[in-house]
């Protein structure tokens, strides 16, 4: 019986796994034939007026998942364009097509890879970003892959309008330490901390807007963060790597 039981169960994750194989191939495909949806486009610097087909300000939601916050703001904001980023097709797919659906006609995803953003972008070609719950890579050893790394600073420093603001949500305490530690590192301003967006109620528009894995996250108890900042005038220099200590 038990021998049976443990069959069923192996044979049960192999048909789920080919379910959701085949949802995602299927999503893959679909996404190439949004208009609201790039995949790793060429020639994109300077020629985002005509993706959009108007000259409005672009904010960047980074990490987007299924682009709640873009969708949601966009909404609110009609006079401005914004442009979730995130290379898991399978999510942008959810949030393209609501878009379409809701015809939310200021709305963009880009399937890339975020450290890839210079290959898109002109300077001032956008003018704020929201990174709203990103992979917080907890091992010291994937540090460079946080959105917040001196690597990626970098990076939007290149990109961004003197003075613009950069927002992180998290539930995260890691990635909210590290965070303000490479606020400290590099002399960024802080516009605005908060160390619990729920403390006292429901919090205002737009940090009020949850996203799929925000609500999950509630649901397990976890305390939601939220910092905002500018970034110096002097330009952020990526620190060397820490050598590793030989023992004899």
């Amino acid at each position: 019986m038990k021998y049976a039981l443990t069959i069923c169960l192996f044979l049960e994750q192999i048909f789920w796994h080919f379910i959701m194989k085949g949802k995602k191939q299927y999503r893959f495909a679909a996404i190439k034939e949004f208009e609201n949806v790039l995949e790793s486009p060429e020639n994109m610097q300077g020629k985002w007026s005509t993706f959009f087909g108007n000259d409005n300000p672009i904010v960047l939601e980074l990490a987007c998942g299924k682009g709640e916050y873009t969708r949601n703001m966009a909404k609110a904001f009609p006079n401005k364009n914004f442009l979730g980023i995130d290379i898991k097709g399978n999510r942008i797919f959810v949030g393209a097509k609501e878009a379409l659906a809701q015809e939310v006609n200021n709305v963009g995803f880009m399937r890339a890879q975020i450290q890839q953003l210079q290959d898109y972008f002109n300077p001032q070609e956008f003018e704020e970003i929201w990174i709203t719950f990103p992979d917080p890579f907890l091992k010291d050893s994937k540090a460079k892959n946080r959105l917040t790394h001196s690597r990626f600073l970098k990076v939007y420093q290149a990109l961004l309008p003197k003075n613009a603001l950069i927002h992180l949500k998290t539930d995260s305490k890691p990635l909210f330490d590290f965070t303000q530690e490479m606020i400290e590192l590099h002399h960024c301003v802080v516009h605005e901390k908060i160390d619990d967006i729920y403390l006292n109620g429901e919090p205002e528009f737009p940090l009020n807007i949850q996203t799929f894995y925000e609500k999950m996250h509630l649901e397990d108890k976890r305390t939601i963060q939220y910092i905002s900042f500018r970034l110096p005038e002097k330009e952020i220099i990526i620190p060397p790597k820490k050598k590793k200590e030989v023992h004899e």
